[in-house]
């Protein structure tokens, strides 16, 4: 799904989700500076009693993710993926027996946020939309434009491996693409996918970075990420509470579509204040029992896939959460499958939970914003993946 800012995460992007007030707090005394230097992870193998919950966790979904997975493996998860598919189907017993004589549990700890980080949730939006532009339905789900450029600066120097520029040609002279006023200002040399009645919901649609078009005659189609026009990401919500529109307690995914219904007049400086563009491809299939295509290019499990920064978690790998649930002190310990990133997924101890397809997905979603704590699997008798990015994921 490759989300962008969860895509920056929903709770991320939008600053707060449904959370209450508090009341006002002595200024805190500044907390230590970070080490210099980039953020590095330290793998601390641990016992598997060490993990919260563990006991009680129910593994047999983790091993459908995991197994989901399994189609283009990284090698280091060859041989794991060969014992998983011989797990009796419904077993639970065996699951459990498969996941700890196979993998170690390594705790992960950041340089420069030590062992608790974020843990943001995502989802797939559904919103109705139409083929053909009609009088409803006015606003284009733009595919890649023909004249977008990407560098892939990899080729240059191995070091910028993770660094893509976007732009355009202008003569002989690479330029920035056009931004998001530019975009809705122009006539695209770009496929258009679909038309939606709603630029809100194709704006929140582009911050997941893929979702279901339902179509007049109740057909779907799915959409997935294709690319970016490479200006930085600005947040709605940061924008509504600069101007005075909200209070920052405020700045939900909800009341921001309540203050568009409201100030239509308001709504395109709104949104182009973020410069930044998603441009989708159309899927070939949907299929109603499988969630969109991640990073890893198979369907992401609602409530058992995660989005990781893939520099220090590498794809495909089991992934331990000690966290909550959005808004509650309930538990939430399980285990999870690394299968998709975002651009605003970055750090050691950073993760983005998938929570499914429409609006209750997408209610949860915007609710999460929970310290965790992070164990990878990794295969026994093998290092941990220091680089995971360089060396094999």
């Amino acid at each position: 799904m490759t989300h962008i800012f969860r895509s920056t995460s929903l709770a991320l992007i939008l600053l707060v989700a449904a959370c209450a007030p508090v009341p006002p707090k002595p200024e805190p005394a500044p907390p230590p500076k970070p080490p210099a230097g980039p953020e590095t992870a330290l793998y601390q193998e641990v016992g598997f009693d060490a993990l919260p919950g563990w006991p009680q966790a129910s593994l047999l979904p983790s091993l459908r993710a995991f197994l989901a997975g399994c189609g283009r493996p990284p090698t280091p998860l060859l041989v794991a993926c060969e014992l998983a598919a011989l797990v009796p189907a419904g077993d639970e017993a065996a699951a459990r027996q498969f996941f700890e004589s196979t993998f170690a549990a390594y705790s992960l700890r950041s340089s420069t946020t030590g062992d608790t980080g974020l843990l943001t949730g995502y989802y797939e939006p559904v919103i109705d939309g139409a083929r053909m532009r009609d009088a409803e339905h006015r606003f284009p789900i733009h595919g890649v434009p023909d004249d977008l450029i990407t560098v892939d600066l990899s080729s240059v120097n191995p070091d910028l491996r993770n660094l893509r520029l976007r732009g355009r040609l202008e003569g002989r002279r690479l330029v920035p693409y056009y931004s998001r006023a530019e975009i809705e200002s122009r006539d695209m040399a770009a496929e258009v996918i679909a038309w939606t009645r709603d630029p809100v919901e194709l704006f929140f649609l582009q911050i997941q970075g893929s979702g279901q078009i339902r179509l007049p005659d109740g057909g779907r189609i799915r959409i997935g990420f294709a690319d970016v026009n490479g200006h930085p990401y600005r947040s709605l919500g940061r924008y509504l509470v600069d101007r005075g529109e909200m209070t920052l307690d405020q700045a939900s995914m909800q009341n921001i579509k309540v203050w568009a219904e409201q100030n239509p007049h308001k709504l395109r400086d709104a949104l182009n204040a973020n410069p930044s563009y998603v441009f989708f491809r159309e899927l070939k299939t949907l299929n109603a029992d499988e969630g969109p295509i991640g990073a890893m290019n198979v369907p992401l499990s609602a409530g058992y896939s995660l989005a990781v920064d893939r520099r220090f978690v590498p794809l495909g790998a089991p992934v331990y959460l000690a966290t909550t649930y959005p808004l509650s002190p309930e538990p939430l310990e399980r285990l999870m499958a690394a299968q998709d990133v975002g651009g605003a997924i970055r750090g050691v101890v950073r993760g983005d939970f998938f929570w499914g397809s429409g609006p209750d997905a997408g209610t949860m979603a915007g609710r999460m914003r929970n310290p965790v704590r992070m164990w990878l699997f990794w295969p026994r008798g093998m290092p941990p993946p220091w680089d995971p990015a360089a060396t094999c994921c």
